[in-house]
């Protein structure tokens, strides 16, 4: 989820280049988005996995 999310920055910041300003505007909002959606099961997975039996 991570390779995605620093995927579509690369792909806000081309956009961004090239002076697509719409394209850009979105998949910087899907990044975010996506990073946003790692962060929370990284730390869920933090929490729940330190469990043992």
């Amino acid at each position: 989820m991570l390779y995605y999310s620093v995927v579509f920055f690369l792909v806000a910041l081309i956009a961004a280049v090239f002076g697509f300003g719409g394209i850009a505007g979105a998949a910087t909002s899907i990044a975010q988005i996506l990073f946003v959606v790692f962060l929370v099961l990284f730390v869920l997975s933090l929490i729940f996995g330190r469990k043992r039996m």
